[in-house]
C-alpha cells in the first residue's frame, strides 16, 4: 500500500502513465487504433463546440479525485479558471465533464468504481461514456439536486448534447474515420 505523495513521487519520475485506487498503482495500457481514434475525434470536435470559458483537455492530464485516487480521464473539460492540486500543475481539480473511451478491458472498471469515485468532484456535471465497438454514447448528467440522469445516443445523426459545457456534436463526426 503507497500513499498519495508516494504514488504522486513513482508518477511524475514514471515513462508510463499510472493511476492510482486505495493505495494500489495500477498501469495504464495502451490504446487501440479504435480507441485513439474515437479520442481524437472527440477532442477535435470538442474545441471548437464547447463554450467560451471552457478548455478541453485530452488524456495527458491527470485528476486528482481524493487522496485515495489519481485518474487520467480520456477527455476532460474544465469551465473557468483551471484548479491545480499544487506547483508541479499536473492535475486538475475540477472537471466539468469527463469522457471515457470504454475498452473491454476497463468498461466495468469505468462504469463501477470509477464512476463513483468521479460522482464525489463537486465540480463534475457530465460523465460521458463512448463505446468503441458501436455507435452508442451513454450520458450522465448531475441534477440540481445531486441525482444522475441517464440517456443513451445510439443514431449517428442525432446530436451528443451537453448542456453544461454549451456543446452538442453529432455522433456521426465522433465516430468518423473509425476502424
Amino acid at each position: 500500500m503507497l500513499t498519495e505523495e508516494q504514488y504522486l513521487e513513482f508518477e511524475r519520475a514514471a515513462e508510463f502513465r499510472n493511476e492510482f485506487l486505495d493505495g494500489e498503482i495500477n498501469d495504464m495500457s495502451g490504446a487501440s487504433l479504435e480507441h485513439a481514434t474515437l479520442q481524437g475525434n472527440l477532442y477535435f470536435e470538442l474545441r471548437s463546440a464547447i463554450r467560451l470559458g471552457c478548455q478541453a483537455f485530452n488524456a495527458g492530464l491527470r485528476v486528482r479525485i481524493s487522496r485515495k485516487m489519481h485518474a487520467y480521464p480520456d477527455i476532460l473539460v474544465v469551465c473557468g479558471k483551471p484548479l491545480l492540486a499544487d506547483e508541479h500543475q499536473d492535475h486538475i481539480l475540477n472537471p466539468a465533464v469527463i469522457f471515457e473511451v470504454l475498452s473491454p478491458s476497463t468498461e466495468k472498471y469505468d462504469r463501477g468504481l470509477k464512476f463513483k469515485y468521479y460522482g464525489a468532484l463537486e465540480s463534475l456535471k457530465d460523465y460521458v461514456l463512448i463505446d468503441q465497438n458501436e455507435a452508442r454514447i451513454e450520458q450522465f448528467t448531475r441534477q440540481s439536486d445531486g441525482t444522475w440522469t441517464y440517456r443513451v445516443y445510439e443514431n449517428s445523426n442525432e446530436e451528443l448534447r451537453i448542456e453544461s459545457i454549451g456543446a452538442a456534436i453529432q455522433l456521426r463526426r465522433i465516430y468518423s474515420r473509425s476502424a
